[in-house]
């Protein structure tokens, strides 16, 4: 098992924040994907014109928001790298629903801002653990 890596106490405060922000982020993520997977037709006809893969990939990557914001709580080296892969995969996420949707396929527009606000949180955590620890 690796040591935690060292911090001051006010870098502590905003790890344990993000951290925190990363689990809540994930816990919501599962709910509001397995809601339109897993829920009711309701859940489908709010969700309207969704792609199913993004929904699919959204639901499973919650499972990996929660390991990183555990991961960066208790300050593991690998958040880091978990972080930079779900920000890569996320942003692989988008240019596929790009093609699907210059393509012709039906999309909601939330989907698009939903995709970059997901790369963008991830690729500023993983710069910042990086910045933090300076090595991946």
């Amino acid at each position: 098992m690796e040591p935690p890596i060292e911090h001051s106490t006010s870098s502590s405060r905003w790890v344990k924040g993000v951290a925190l922000f990363a689990i809540a982020f994930g816990l919501l993520t599962l709910f509001s994907g397995g809601n339109v997977l897993f829920g009711p037709d309701d859940a489908r006809e709010l969700a309207g014109a969704y792609v199913p893969f993004v929904v699919w990939f959204n639901f499973l990557a919650g499972f990996f928001y929660v390991l990183a914001g555990i991961g960066i709580w208790l300050g593991r080296a690998w958040a880091f790298g978990l972080s930079a892969l779900i920000a890569a995969a996320t942003a692989m996420a988008a240019l596929v629903f790009g093609i699907q949707v210059l393509q012709g396929s039906a999309f909601e527009m939330r989907t698009v801002g939903a995709l970059a606000v997901r790369t963008g949180f991830w690729a500023v955590i993983a710069m910042l653990l990086f910045r933090r620890t300076g090595r991946p």
